[in-house]
């Protein structure tokens, strides 16, 4: 049984989807919507852009998506794949809209829009250099919490899970102070903290003034129910509501991705198979670290398909 995985924020390059764009005329007409639904070339920041105007997270958002549905389109229309026969779709964050188009719950132009004022409404929510992230490798979810719990922290400090996305990889959000004093605590216990390159403290509660932004414009937009069903990143079980799915995309802004119960719940009613569709393989690697039974592959150039 198998489940199809879109991934999200740190898995773009530039080129990315360029050897499909070259060769498939549907692929250079999904760009070309999404150039014209944000009014400007997403399409040659992809393409011919700099790591820094793609990194923007504003660019990155809409991109991923774009690269995704993409693929995933192609996979179905020139190679037969039937994806949407698959027992649900998942995605990471950004990538759970990506799910949405791909299973026929929002327009490609659409998503492109929401994520692209998602990425502005992330990024201006928190003053810049007032929030960080950090990666902690080698410990529990219970064992972050734990030491969440044991540090003091003044009134207007933050300190939150952000993603828990395997055994021993959770994800913390919050202010950068107290991100720090996180992070200075685990290094003399002598566990691993990595600061992660990000631009604003994401999927935390510092995220409220984006959710609220959000929540207008997501509920201003047409969805559809959506075939197969979705794995939310905040319930981490199946959605096809369509007034639910909405407001869970508002809620993913300041809640936690629970990636690692997600793919236990997939797995648990059958999935044995997983399919990563886009840039990079940071969900393929997840995954196998969740489980080592299940098989996972990925596609993000041509070349991938004839190993599937």
């Amino acid at each position: 049984m198998l489940a199809v995985l879109f991934p999200g924020q740190g898995s773009q390059f530039i080129s990315m989807g360029s050897d499909f764009y070259k060769k498939f005329e549907s692929v250079k007409k999904n760009f070309n919507l999404v150039d014209d639904a944000l009014g400007f070339s997403l399409s040659n920041i992809i393409l011919n852009g700099s790591e820094e105007e793609l990194r923007l997270t504003q660019n990155t958002q809409p991109a991923i998506m774009t690269i995704g549905v993409s693929i995933f389109n192609v996979l179905n229309q020139e190679f037969g794949f039937k994806l949407n026969e698959a027992k649900y779709f998942a995605g990471h964050s950004l990538g759970e809209y990506t799910a949405l188009v791909c299973a026929g719950s929002l327009a490609l132009e659409s998503a492109a829009y929401l994520l692209r004022e998602r990425g502005v409404a992330m990024q201006n929510a928190v003053p810049s250099n007032k929030g960080s992230m950090m990666a902690v490798l080698g410990m529990s979810l219970d064992e972050v919490e734990e030491e969440i719990k044991l540090l003091t922290m003044e009134k207007e400090e933050v300190c939150e899970i952000a993603n828990d996305n395997c055994y021993g990889q959770v994800v913390v959000s919050g202010t950068k102070k107290i991100i720090e004093l996180l992070s200075k605590k685990l290094k003399k216990k002598r566990k691993r903290g990595i600061i992660l390159p990000v631009s604003a403290p994401f999927h935390c509660s510092l995220m409220k003034k984006a959710a609220e932004n959000m929540n207008s414009k997501i509920k201003k937009i047409n969805f559809s129910i959506p075939k197969p069903c979705i794995i939310s990143n905040v319930t981490a079980k199946n959605e096809n509501d369509v007034d639910q799915i909405k407001s869970l995309l508002v809620d993913q802004i300041t809640s936690r991705v629970r990636w690692r119960e997600g793919v236990d719940f997939m797995i648990k009613q059958g999935v044995n198979k997983f399919l990563e569709i886009g840039p990079g393989k940071v969900l393929s690697g997840l995954v196998k670290k969740i489980d080592k039974n299940v098989k996972i592959s990925n596609i993000n150039i041509i070349e991938d398909i004839k190993n599937d």
